[in-house]
C-alpha cells in the first residue's frame, strides 16, 4: 500500500511527537503506512513524487501564513515555503490533501494571497460548535458526521472569505470556515480533527506563552479541554485515510503512468 506522506510543523518534540502519535491513532494508521517528515528538521527530499502516495496531511505548528515576511522566524519561514512549495501541483492535480488548522492558512494563501488574515474569527483554546452545511452533508470524507458537532480550536489567524472555487463544508459559531473543499480532493480544517483533550493539555503547556492565550489562563484551559467530549472531528479524519487509501489500492500502474503523464503535461 502507498503511505501517507505525513509533514509536521511542530519545533517542538513533545508536541510533534504528540501530534503524530494522535495522527496514527485517530486516521487509523500504523506507523509503517506513513512517511513522516519534520519540516523543522528536515528538507523535503529531493525528487519528492506524489505518486508514491496515497495522500498528504498537514499538521498544525505555532507559525502564521499572515505574518510579516521580515520578522517572521526562520525556521517557520522555512517550514511555510516548503508547504507551499507543493500546493501548486497538489490542487492542480487534486491530489488527496488533509490540512489541519495551519493546514487551511496555507491552501488559502496559495489559492488567494490574502485571504487567510488576523482581521476576524481568531479563536482562544477551547472546544467550539461546528456545524455542517448542505455541502458538508454531501461529501464523502464527512459521511457519517453529526450535522452539528464540537471540535477543538485555538488559532490567531482565520480565513476572511472563501477563495473562487472552495466549497464551504462546515461553519462555526465564531469562526465561519472551519473546514473547506478545493476540487473533489483537497481538504482543509481550522479545528483539529486528530485532537483530544490530551492532546491539547500537551499543546496548552508547551505554547502557553505564544500568544494563543494569557498563561495564567493555562490551567483552566486544560480543564475546560479535559472536560470537553469530542469525538466526531477524529471521525472525519479516519473516513479521509480509508476513502484514500482504498483509492489508492485500486490505482493500477497503468492508471498511474497515465496521471504521471498528464502531471509532465501540466506542471512544466
Amino acid at each position: 500500500m502507498k503511505p501517507f506522506l505525513i509533514l509536521q510543523l511542530r519545533p517542538e518534540t513533545e508536541a510533534s511527537d504528540d501530534e503524530f502519535r494522535a495522527i496514527l491513532a485517530k486516521g487509523g494508521l500504523s506507523e509503517a503506512e506513513t512517511h513522516r517528515i519534520r519540516l523543522d528538521q528536515q528538507e523535503l527530499p529531493v525528487g519528492l513524487s506524489l505518486d508514491d502516495y496515497a495522500g498528504v496531511i498537514v499538521g498544525g505548528g505555532p507559525g502564521c501564513v499572515s505574518d510579516n515576511p521580515a520578522t517572521k522566524d526562520p525556521i517557520e519561514a522555512r517550514i511555510e515555503a516548503a508547504i507551499l512549495s507543493l500546493m501548486p501541483e497538489i490542487t492542480t492535480r487534486d491530489f488527496p490533501f488533509m490540512g489541519c488548522c495551519y493546514g487551511i492558512g496555507i491552501l488559502g494563501h496559495h489559492l488567494q494571497p490574502g485571504s487567510v488574515n488576523k482581521d476576524k474569527y481568531g479563536e482562544l483554546v477551547s472546544a467550539t460548535n461546528c456545524q455542517l452545511t448542505k455541502e458538508g452533508r454531501a461529501d464523502p470524507v464527512l459521511a457519517g458526521i453529526d450535522t452539528r458537532f464540537r471540535a477543538f480550536v485555538g488559532h490567531k489567524e482565520a480565513m476572511q472569505a472563501l477563495p473562487p472555487g472552495v466549497i464551504h463544508l462546515v461553519e462555526g459559531e465564531n469562526c465561519p470556515f472551519q473546514m473547506i473543499r478545493h476540487g473533489h480532493n483537497v481538504y482543509a480544517t481550522q479545528f483539529h480533527p486528530e485532537a483530544d483533550g490530551d492532546g491539547f493539555e500537551t499543546r496548552i503547556r508547551i505554547y502557553k506563552d505564544r500568544g494563543y492565550f494569557p498563561p495564567e489562563d493555562a490551567e483552566k484551559l486544560i480543564a475546560m479541554c479535559q472536560a470537553e467530549e469530542v469525538h466526531m472531528p477524529e471521525k472525519i479524519l479516519r473516513n479521509f485515510v480509508a476513502r484514500y487509501r482504498d483509492l489508492a489500492a485500486k490505482t493500477t500502474p497503468r492508471m498511474q503512468k497515465a496521471r504521471s503523464s498528464l502531471r509532465a503535461f501540466l506542471i512544466p
